[in-house]
């Protein structure tokens, strides 16, 4: 396997690369996926998200409805509206996950060397001795010596909020365990994982599908995060199922990667999947600690050359209390975007912590400092040795684009797309510069409508939503930006229409203070059935 290690490039040399001015406009070419709950969840709270750079908002449902959740989505869309910040919307799945029921809410204390019996009995009250689960098989499936951990969304395992169990013995459907901490669990749900123990559950569950085709279907979403995907087999029948309904066939896929079975079939899920999030607090349980960085840089370099988003989670887990993150936080977002993530996910950051908005504002400015230091040279001799000769004819406009950006020191990379894949190309090859996605709907046109306005479907015409979908899917790909074009007006040539739409990409570039006068800009689009790279040079 090719190393994933990326040296950093000479600190000195590359501090130029993001001047204030685009880091005003964009705090980072890594994007932020931000979950929106309890404490993030009001017009106010989520404008200044995204003000502060969350470009993708995910819906947990492994709690709340889809009502509660529905609420929230419709103060998202008058957030984007009064901000003008486009941003995707991700469902992630409960599927295969196991839970204990605690239906008084009441707190449940465990104190270290008792003993706690699991029972599938949903009928019991929840209780120091006695935990109700919703899984009547796992008797049949862990054995004495197994270890299992329940705990609420934050997994850290060092808060007292959490407790490791060992299994002592089974008994008909219970499971007797030996308490290894002390702990207090609070709340109505809690998680429980076994360590390295195959679960018999489904990874799309019947709450799932209904949840996909109403609240998804009502709300076109962009991404499916597909929890607990440990086979490619989970992917293709979570796409048969979205194919079914209407404008989700479009819907990426994003499989989430959270015990070694699914790191296990990595290479065969990689293949089926749009994009992958590596779930890190449920693999550092199911992992020896110190196996975890291998894994995760070993997944980001296969995500990478194969051209598709990562995403990493569980960075800044102290940032749910505080307002600064610890150093070893710190430097390890700095060494995701290093490794080659796309995008960092907050959990429980900004779903229920104290400073949502700071934590997405700290994770950007590290990323943006970790950025100016990436080696970009060193990566794309990688990708394009790894990618092998001959190249398809996309990929070598793409990486000779990302050449001629950075030979020339363009300002930008502005690519005309209609699937998004070109431009995703591009930003497989990690240019230095921002990748303006100008995303044209399959007709001809002349005309830019809106950019970064956030439209959303009901006010736009059905030849619109296709493209829509392809913008905002490139919200969550390191270095892309999209710009929507609006064929209300059509051109009488495509010449014409190409040199319309260029302007207004080229004016809006300069309003976001990426792009200036005298500046270089290399532009990738179709003429006819040939693809082009060029390079313009700005006048005053």
């Amino acid at each position: 396997m090719h190393s994933s290690h990326l040296l950093l490039e000479e600190p000195i040399r590359m501090l130029s690369i993001l001047e204030p001015s685009k880091a005003s406009f964009f705090p980072a070419m890594t994007k932020i996926v931000g979950t929106l709950g309890p404490k993030s969840r009001s017009v106010e709270v989520i404008s200044a998200c995204l003000k502060a750079g969350m470009s993708v908002a995910r819906f947990d449902f492994s709690w709340g409805g889809p009502e509660y959740h529905q609420e929230t989505l419709e103060n998202l869309k008058t957030a984007i509206k009064s901000t003008k910040k486009l941003c995707a919307v991700m469902l992630d799945t409960v599927g295969a996950e196991m839970q204990v029921v605690n239906k008084s809410e009441k707190s449940i204390s465990l104190q270290a060397d008792a003993q706690v019996v699991l029972t599938p009995d949903r009928g019991q009250e929840a209780s120091s001795e006695i935990l109700p689960i919703n899984f009547d098989e796992l008797a049949k499936s862990i054995k004495k010596g197994d270890t299992i951990f329940v705990g609420q969304y934050l997994f850290t395992g060092s808060e007292t909020t959490s407790v490791w169990l060992e299994v002592s013995e089974v008994t008909g459907q219970d499971v007797v365990c030996t308490i290894k901490n002390s702990a207090t669990l609070a709340g109505s749900l809690f998680t429980l994982h076994v360590s390295q123990v195959h679960i018999d559950l489904p990874t799309l569950t019947d709450k799932d599908k209904e949840v996909i085709s109403t609240w998804g279907v009502k709300n076109k979403i962009d991404f499916l995060s597909l929890s607990y995907t440990r086979h490619a087999e989970d992917v293709r029948q979570a796409r048969e199922f979205l194919s079914k309904l209407g404008d989700l066939s479009q819907t990426h896929i994003f499989a989430k990667i959270e015990n070694v079975e699914g790191l296990t079939h990595f290479d065969e899920i990689l293949q089926e999947a749009d994009g992958i999030i590596l779930s890190r607090g449920n693999l550092g349980i199911d992992l020896p600690p110190e196996k975890v960085f291998f894994f995760q840089k070993s997944a980001l370099y296969k995500c990478n050359m194969a051209g598709k988003p990562a995403v990493l989670t569980r960075v800044v887990d102290s940032m749910t209390d505080n307002l600064r993150p610890t150093r070893a936080e710190a430097t390890d977002v700095a060494n995701a975007v290093l490794d080659g993530s796309d995008a960092i996910l907050l959990g429980a950051e900004t779903l229920r912590g104290l400073y949502p908005v700071e934590t997405i504002s700290t994770v950007g400015r590290i990323c943006a400092e970790a950025e100016k230091v990436f080696n970009q040279d060193l990566y794309f001799k990688k990708t394009v040795k790894y990618v092998g000769e001959p190249m398809s004819h996309l990929e070598s406009i793409a990486s000779s684009a990302v050449r001629a950006a950075i030979k020339v020191k363009a300002s930008v990379i502005i690519c005309f797309t209609s699937s998004g894949r070109a431009a995703r190309l591009i930003a497989k090859y990690r240019p230095t510069m921002p990748v303006l996605s100008v995303v044209i709907p399959r007709i001809t046109t002349n005309q830019l409508k809106w950019s970064f306005s956030g439209a959303f479907e009901d006010e736009l015409p059905t030849h619109l939503r296709e493209s829509l979908f392809t913008a905002r899917q490139s919200l969550i790909v390191r270095g892309l930006f999209p710009i929507l074009a609006d064929p209300r007006h059509p051109a009488e040539s495509t010449s014409a229409s190409n040199e319309s739409i260029l302007k207004v990409a080229l004016d809006h570039g300069k309003a976001a203070g990426v792009i200036k006068s005298h500046d270089r800009v290399v532009i990738c689009q179709k003429v006819g059935d040939s693809s082009v790279v060029k390079i313009i040079e700005l006048e005053d």
